[in-house]
């Protein structure tokens, strides 16, 4: 309990100042927000030992400026694309419609229908990358080809 009450008080402390540090880095508030949370996260995963307030607030600054540099990596690494652009990218013309549709399944049936026929992976291959059986990507399969044909259906007034 006692790391409880140290993570609660270290968030009531130096969140302003963290965000601070965070928002001059990262100019975006939903990446500050994520980068306070990681810093947080990081003090409860390591737990560190702090002679006084002050090592304690450098240590989450420190960490706290880490975790936004590596978010800027990411990004640089990662450009972010427009979903319209998504689809200028992963598909022909004629193949716009049937990415629209994809694009509107729930994530788990989106994912292994992306894998299977976008990817070309087998079942045995996504149950593996996903961590979840074969028959639960079958069922997934299954349900992602039937809501895509209702959607279909739909749009057409059949």
């Amino acid at each position: 309990m006692d790391i409880e009450k140290n993570i609660r008080e270290a968030v009531m402390k130096y969140s302003d100042t963290l965000y601070k540090v965070c928002i001059v880095i990262l100019c975006n508030e939903q990446d500050v927000q994520d980068a306070i949370q990681e810093t947080f996260c990081r003090y409860l995963e390591k737990r560190p030992e702090f002679r006084d307030e002050e090592h304690e607030k450098a240590w989450l600054i420190r960490v706290a400026t880490n975790v936004c540099r590596d978010m800027i990596r990411f990004r640089i690494r990662h450009p972010k694309v427009a979903i319209d652009e998504v689809e200028n990218i992963l598909v022909a013309p004629e193949q716009k419609e049937t990415l629209k549709e994809l694009l509107e399944l729930p994530v788990k049936q989106k994912t292994v229908i992306y894998l299977h026929y976008v990817e070309g992976y087998q079942i045995k291959e996504i149950a593996d990358i996903l961590g979840i059986t074969e028959s639960a990507v079958k069922v997934r399969l299954l349900r992602g080809r039937k809501q895509m044909r209702d959607m279909v259906k739909m749009e057409g007034g059949v």
